[in-house]
């Protein structure tokens, strides 16, 4: 095996959008790996939109991502060696050490897959982190009930489709709301959403929303943030929920965000707004697991993934997202 491990780093914080100029590239020798340790080679690796904000030097739910330093995500990889009785060569993990071709990790920090069970890549979308965000965002605080009016902003990302597809599970209506008229079309006639808007092509969101949604909305999973959340907030019933999981409008503002104030909406709605990170969570992962797993195998809830071809290319995928160039989970096959 090629003893040397390709990285790739934060070279410097962007300011605004980012581009290549902030990354490098660096190679490194592979180091053995010691007791209850696994070296492993990298199959395939997420990019995703949260990781913008751990560019930037901000207060955040986790530290930012140093500068020259790997980094850090999700991973599916290949056990190259073991040193731990739980693991053997050949066995396919998840892990988090990120963009790299090769690491040496704790076993503990490797989750084994079942390729037997559904393909690997889903360990990164449905089966893995988006779809646990999806679950408990929408379960634990959006609780749906039968009948309600769900809108979902982000709808054609790895969280949202899943949101849709768990709400429709749930007896809900579901709204969508993306940016193309292929992933409308996709969201309406492969997963089952009653409607959807692409928000690029909609002059005023607020009245394409009071279209498709006559009796209010009971529950918005917010993922985009901005003038699109702005409509949605201003048409929630009475008692809505508002799982807040991600602000990818406002990722790349060089400036504070300036908006409507929505405390009013929130008060005499009696609504409730929750921001929510996935690991807060960590503990009821199995519940989810099982339940995403068994829905999947049912054919009740598909997946869809978009694979850029190689380790090269990761930067390219990553910025890709901010131009909603993926159709569900944007992965990186190494």
């Amino acid at each position: 095996m090629d003893r040397i491990n390709r990285q790739i780093h934060l070279k410097s914080r962007p300011i605004g959008m980012p581009d290549r100029e902030n990354f490098e590239w660096v190679e490194s020798p592979i180091p053995e790996p010691g007791e209850n340790e696994l070296l492993l080679r990298t199959l395939y690796l997420s990019v995703d939109p949260y990781m913008r904000g751990r560019m930037s030097d901000r207060k955040s739910y986790v530290p930012p991502y140093p500068l020259h330093d790997v980094i850090a995500g999700g991973v599916v990889a290949e056990v190259v060696e073991s040193k731990s009785p739980d693991f053997k060569k050949g066995d396919i993990v998840e892990s988090d050490y990120g963009w790299q071709t090769h690491a040496v990790v704790a076993a503990r920090k490797a989750r084994k897959l079942n390729p037997d069970l559904a393909p690997v890549t889903t360990a990164l979308g449905t089966l893995g982190m988006p779809g646990l965000t999806a679950y408990f965002g929408l379960l634990d605080i959006g609780r749906p009930r039968e009948g309600e009016t769900v809108v979902i902003s982000g709808a054609a990302g790895a969280v949202g489709m899943t949101v849709g597809q768990i709400a429709k599970l749930k007896g809900t209506r579901v709204v969508g709301i993306a940016g193309s008229d292929r992933k409308v079309q996709y969201l309406k006639e492969e997963l089952g959403f009653d409607d959807a808007i692409n928000y690029k092509t909609t002059e005023n969101m607020r009245e394409a929303l009071k279209k498709t949604c006559p009796d209010g909305i009971d529950i918005y999973f917010d993922n985009v943030g901005g003038p699109v959340s702005d409509a949605a907030l201003s048409l929630i019933n009475r008692g809505a929920r508002i799982p807040l999981c991600g602000q990818i409008a406002l990722y790349n503002l060089e400036k504070p965000d300036v908006g409507p104030r929505i405390q009013s909406f929130l008060l005499i709605n009696s609504a409730l707004m929750k921001g929510f990170i996935v690991t807060d969570y960590a503990e009821r992962f199995p519940e989810a697991y099982r339940d995403l797993t068994t829905w999947y195998r049912e054919g009740k809830l598909k997946t869809k993934e978009t694979i850029v071809e190689g380790f090269d290319n990761t930067v390219d995928a990553f910025l890709g997202l901010f131009k909603g160039e993926n159709l569900g989970k944007q992965l990186v096959k190494v």
